[in-house]
């Protein structure tokens, strides 16, 4: 059996931490986010790369009209109240062409358009799944809202899910699958990810991007079968190159080149993920790695038949 190779985005935009990050200190981050992705689509694209884009459903939306449209009557009541993406409607703009920072359906369009990729949802709002006060009735109609948005302007049905900021919930499966979803991506079977500490366990992870100090990060098909769901664990986040950190590119990479490796001569799946907006800083040397991970993936591709997948190609 070959092994496959899975590439997952959350496609967020400010809507992925509206909470934290400064709109005015960060937009030209982001309008060098948006730049980046035609890029990335190129390689894929030349590459015959699959890829799974789980895009925050906002960013769906043509107006600001439309987007509170879609917006569910019933809204989540975090008791951190600053969580909620609905707080942040007063500094939205009327459309993508005013506001690129909270709309981007032309982007949709070229990621739809563009041959292997698939749409993905990353939730309606961005919602916190683990978060106290928000409920099950309100990720129901949040992934209501979001299939509506994705049937009304792309004539999508969505069937592939990330979690924002990876907050898994199990009990959420049932009502993901009741909403058309049937594949979405979980965390690594490992304590760092398992349990979440505030201090050791983003620690431990960025060790871990480096050393391996824990089994390689694959998985085998048959972990998939699920009663609700199918799971794809997350192998490893494509963490973003930084002037400051070029010591530790090389560990990096070799990382996640090993890995890949792995997965490809057991027959076993690699998947690999990161935020569009994490080339936004350097996207000439981020590119040029990822260009190195996918000449990787072609030379695998060659010896042992390992393959590109999206998320939703394990539905089928």
């Amino acid at each position: 059996m070959n092994g496959n190779f899975i590439i997952s985005l959350d496609f967020e935009l400010h809507w992925g931490g509206a909470e934290v990050w400064d709109l005015e200190l960060y937009k030209e981050y982001f309008l060098k986010t948006r730049e980046s992705i035609p890029s990335v689509l190129q390689l894929f694209e030349d590459n015959s790369i699959r890829a799974t884009w789980a895009t925050v459903g906002f960013l769906f939306a043509k107006s600001k009209r439309q987007l509170l449209k879609f917006s569910p009557s019933k809204k989540p009541i975090y008791f951190n109240e600053n969580l909620s993406s609905y707080n942040y409607f007063d500094i939205v703009g009327e459309n993508e062409a005013l506001d690129p920072f909270h709309f981007a359906p032309s982007l949709i369009e070229q990621i739809i358009k563009t041959k292997g990729q698939e749409l993905g949802t990353h939730t309606f709002s961005h919602f916190y799944c683990n978060e106290k006060g928000q409920t099950v009735e309100d990720f129901d109609n949040d992934l209501k809202a979001v299939q509506e948005i994705a049937k009304e302007n792309f004539d999508l049905t969505l069937v592939s899910l990330v979690f924002p900021r990876n907050q898994y919930n199990a009990e959420y499966l049932s009502i993901a699958k009741k909403n058309g979803i049937k594949v979405i991506r979980s965390n690594p079977d490992i304590w760092f990810w398992r349990k979440s500490h505030r201090f050791l366990s983003p620690l431990f992870r960025a060790i871990d991007t480096l050393f391996p100090i824990s089994n390689a990060f694959v998985f085998d098909s048959t972990f998939l079968a699920k009663e609700t769901v199918l799971e794809l664990p997350a192998s490893r986040f494509f963490r973003p190159f930084k002037k400051n950190e070029k010591g530790i590119q090389s560990l990096k990479m070799r990382r996640i080149l090993q890995e890949m490796t792995y997965a490809a001569k057991h027959g076993l799946n690699y998947h690999l993920w990161w935020h569009p907006h994490n080339f936004a800083n350097d996207i000439d040397e981020n590119l040029k790695q990822l260009q190195a991970i996918i000449s990787h993936y072609n030379s695998l591709n060659r010896q042992y038949n390992f393959q590109s997948k999206t998320m939703g190609d394990f539905d089928n």
